[in-house]
């Protein structure tokens, strides 16, 4: 391999590299954009509806049996 070769491979993977980085930026923007938006929407649609955004979800029975087992609501705990 030439000194020239071994150049040009440097340069062509550290290009692959930044192209790389670059659309990684570009997606972790895109999902803390999205994360937000849906925060907003959660946050707009609790304030309308008064359902937390754990019952919205479909998680509410397990954030109220746990209610019921911290004030002793429940026999048992699971």
């Amino acid at each position: 391999m030439t000194k020239s070769s071994a150049n040009d491979q440097w340069f062509q993977n550290r290009a692959q590299q930044q192209i790389h980085l670059d659309q990684f930026k570009a997606a972790e923007l895109f999902n803390g954009r999205a994360a937000m938006l849906g925060i907003v929407i959660g946050i707009l649609t609790e304030a309308i509806t008064g359902a937390g955004i754990v019952h919205q979800i479909g998680l509410g029975a397990l954030v109220d049996g746990y209610a019921a087992c911290r004030t002793q609501f429940l026999p048992f705990c699971f």
